[in-house]
C-alpha cells in the first residue's frame, strides 16, 4: 500500500496541488479583472466576441464624441446666422425708413451710413471659424450644376404667359387685375450691388414686354423671358440636375436670369402698377409683384460639404452644407464692394424686395442646419442606447460572478495549502527516516 512517504504518492500530492494553484490563480484573475474570460484560453470564443464588444464600445464613445463636436460647430454656425438675420431685419426697417417720402435726401444718407456698416457685419459673421475651418464663406457648399436664377410668380392666373397682355392679366382665382391702358409700370430690379429702374406706359404691353424693358435699363442683358412663351408648371432645373416643378404642380409665370451661375444672380426686383394721377394699384401690385426666387443661381461645383462621421461603419456619416452667408451672396453688396442703396425712394423701395430674398435665403440655410442639429439630437440618443445595450452585453458574456470567483478562490487556496502541508510532512518523515540510516 502506499503511504504518503512514497514518492508516487508525493507526486500525486504535488499535481493535486499545482491544480488548486493554477484554478486559483484564476480565480484570482477573475477577481482581480471583473472578467470571467481573460485570454483566448479561457474560452476561444467567448474571447473573440468580447474583443469585438469592447471594440465597437470604445468606437460608439468616439462616434458619440463626433456627434457632440459636430453639433458644437452647427452651434457656431447658428449663431452667426441668428446675428445676421437680427441684421436683415435692422437693414429693412431702415430701407422701409428711407422709402419713405418723409425722408429727405440728407436723411437717407445718414441711414445709408448705417446700412453700410451693418452689411459688413454680415461679412464678418460669414467668417465665423471653428476649429480654423471657415464654416458661412460658400468653401463647405455641395455639389451642384450649373443653374440659371429664376423667380416664380404663383399669384397669376394658370393661363397667364409672357404674351399676355397686361390689361389682360388675371389673379390665380380668375378675375382680371383690372390694369388699364393709361396706367403706368414702374420697375426697380438690383444686380450686382447696383440699382437700376424704368418706367412706361401700360398701352399694349405684355408681361414680357416688363422684362424687356428692364433689360433697357442699363444692366445689359438681365432677364430672360424665353421660359413664359408658354403656361406651365415647370420651373426649371435646380442645383441637382433634376427638373422642378410648382409644389401644387398648377402652371405659374417664371422669369430667369440671363447668365447662369452666381454672376447672372438678380438680387431682387420690384413691380408696380400707378394710375393716372400716380396713385399705386396695391391690390394689383400684391399680386404682378409676387415673383419669388425659386432656383437660386449657381456654379458647377463639386462636392466640398463638411462629412460628420456619426457611426462605427465607414459609410455612417452625413454630408453637412453650408452656403456663403456673405453679403455679395444675400444680394446686399456688388462685386466691386458697393453697397444696396437707399439713397433715393425708388432705391430704398427696390431694397425692401432685395432684403426680402435675403431673409428667404438665410433661413433656408439656417432652418437646414437645424434640421440637421434635430438629426443629430437623434443620433446622439441612439448612440448612447446602443453603447449601454453592447456593454451590457458584453457583461453578461465575459463578467465574473464575483461571489462565485471569490468562493472558488478561497476553496481551491485551502485545498492548495492542504496539499502543500501534506507535501512537507512528507518530506519531513523522509528526512527521519535517511537520519537513521546514518
Amino acid at each position: 500500500m502506499a503511504t504518503i512517504s512514497s514518492y508516487a504518492q508525493q507526486l500525486s500530492i504535488l499535481n493535486l496541488m499545482n491544480t488548486k494553484y493554477a484554478a486559483a490563480l484564476k480565480s484570482m484573475n477573475q477577481v482581480a479583472t471583473g472578467n470571467k474570460i481573460n485570454s483566448p484560453k479561457d474560452d476561444a470564443s467567448g474571447y473573440a466576441i468580447g474583443k469585438r464588444m469592447s471594440v465597437e464600445i470604445g468606437s460608439l464613445e468616439q462616434t458619440l464624441s463626433n456627434v457632440q463636436t459636430g453639433n458644437s460647430m452647427l452651434n457656431v454656425a447658428n449663431g452667426a446666422m441668428s446675428n445676421t438675420l437680427e441684421i436683415l431685419q435692422t437693414l429693412k426697417e431702415k430701407a422701409i425708413a428711407a422709402a419713405n417720402d418723409t425722408a429727405k435726401d440728407s436723411d437717407r444718407a445718414i441711414i445709408q451710413k448705417e446700412l453700410n456698416q451693418y452689411i459688413d457685419q454680415i461679412n464678418d459673421n460669414s467668417l465665423v471659424t471653428y476649429n480654423g475651418k471657415y464654416l458661412l464663406t460658400g468653401q463647405n457648399s455641395g455639389p451642384s450644376v450649373e443653374t440659371n436664377q429664376a423667380y416664380t410668380n404663383r399669384s397669376l392666373g394658370e393661363d397667364v404667359t409672357g404674351s399676355t397682355k397686361l390689361t389682360d392679366l388675371t389673379r390665380r382665382q380668375g378675375d382680371n387685375l383690372n390694369i388699364s391702358a393709361n396706367d403706368t409700370v414702374n420697375v426697380s430690379f438690383v444686380k450686382d450691388g447696383k440699382t437700376y429702374s424704368t418706367s412706361f406706359a401700360v398701352g399694349e404691353m405684355t408681361l414680357e414686354d416688363i422684362f424687356k424693358q428692364a433689360n433697357e435699363a442699363g444692366a445689359g442683358e438681365v432677364f430672360d423671358t424665353s421660359g413664359m412663351a408658354e403656361a406651365t408648371s415647370l420651373i426649371g432645373t435646380d442645383v441637382t440636375g433634376q427638373e422642378l416643378h410648382t409644389v401644387d404642380d398648377r402652371n405659374a409665370i417664371t422669369v430667369k436670369a440671363a447668365e447662369a451661375g452666381k454672376a447672372g444672380n438678380i438680387a431682387g426686383f420690384t413691380i408696380s402698377i400707378s394710375d393716372a394721377d400716380g396713385n399705386e394699384k396695391k391690390a394689383v401690385n400684391a399680386v404682378l409683384d409676387d415673383f419669388t426666387e425659386s432656383i437660386a443661381g449657381s456654379d458647377k461645383r463639386a462636392d466640398n460639404s463638411l462629412v460628420l462621421h456619426t457611426g462605427t461603419s465607414a459609410s455612417q456619416n452625413m454630408h453637412v452644407a453650408l452656403g456663403d452667408m456673405g453679403a455679395r451672396a444675400l444680394g446686399l453688396q456688388g462685386s466691386d464692394g458697393s453697397y444696396l442703396s437707399v439713397s433715393t425712394q425708388e432705391n430704398a423701395n427696390a431694397a425692401i424686395n432685395v432684403i426680402d430674398n435675403a431673409i428667404e435665403r438665410l433661413l433656408s440655410q439656417q432652418t437646414t442646419v437645424g434640421a440637421m442639429q434635430s438629426r443629430l439630437g437623434y443620433t446622439q440618443s441612439n448612440i448612447t442606447t446602443q453603447h449601454e445595450n453592447v456593454s451590457a452585453a458584453m457583461e453578461t458574456l465575459i463578467g465574473a460572478d464575483l461571489a462565485k470567483a471569490i468562493t472558488e478562490y478561497t476553496a481551491n487556496n485551502i485545498q492548495m495549502q492542504a496539499a502543500q502541508a501534506m507535501l512537507a510532512q512528507a518530506n519531513s518523515n523522509a528526512g527521519w527516516f535517511l537520519n537513521l540510516l546514518g
